[in-house]
Formats: C-alpha cells, sequence, structure tokens
C-alpha cells in the first residue's frame, strides 16, 4: 500500500535543504612565443563563444599581460574546455596552454 504524505511535512523539509551552487573556476589561457594570435582567436571563437571584437581583446591581454580570462564555468566545463584548447593546439603543434583557477572561497 502507497505510503500516504503530509504535504506540508514535506513542504518543510524541502524548506531545509539548502542546494548549494556549484563552485566556479575561471579559465585562464597563456602567453608563449609560438602560438599565433590568429589560432588564440580562432580557440577562443570556437571553445568559449566568443565574438570578434571580444576574442582579439582576449588575445591581446594574453599577449601583452601574460594570460587572458576565457570566462567563468563549473568545473566540469572549465576541464572540458581546456582539455579541448589543449588537444586542438597540440594537433597544430602549438604550445598553447590553458589554466583553470576557483573564484572566492568554497563554502
Amino acid at each position: 500500500m502507497p505510503r500516504q504524505t503530509d504535504s506540508n511535512s514535506d513542504l518543510e523539509l524541502l524548506e531545509c535543504i539548502k542546494v548549494k551552487r556549484p563552485r566556479r573556476y575561471r579559465v585562464l589561457m597563456h602567453n608563449d612565443d609560438y602560438t599565433t594570435m590568429d589560432f588564440v582567436i580562432l580557440m577562443l571563437r570556437l571553445y568559449f563563444d566568443k565574438g570578434p571584437a571580444e576574442a582579439e581583446q582576449i588575445m591581446w591581454d594574453v599577449h601583452r599581460k601574460g594570460v587572458g580570462v576565457c570566462g567563468v564555468y563549473t568545473k566540469e566545463i572549465a576541464e572540458t574546455r581546456i582539455s579541448l584548447v589543449h588537444y586542438h593546439a597540440r594537433e597544430m603543434q602549438y604550445p598553447l596552454k590553458c589554466s583553470m583557477e576557483p573564484i572566492g572561497e568554497e563554502e
């Protein structure tokens, strides 16, 4: 026989459960002396959904500052995008490197 539930007690239980937002990570692209600027822009457009102007601005940050922020994502998405960039770069024999860093404190 199905268990009868008290909808008020179920609602109270749901109110007590706190859903934790997933930790966010900043994906960084690092400068090197071999990867072309055009390839950096291609990676930003292809794997980080950047438009032409934004991709160019990030590319200049990478070139001038040594690092550029590609975006902010959950851990799994950040890892996947980094892996795609690394794979594509190795296929083209570029040493392009991306990394990720957590944003804020973990609760």
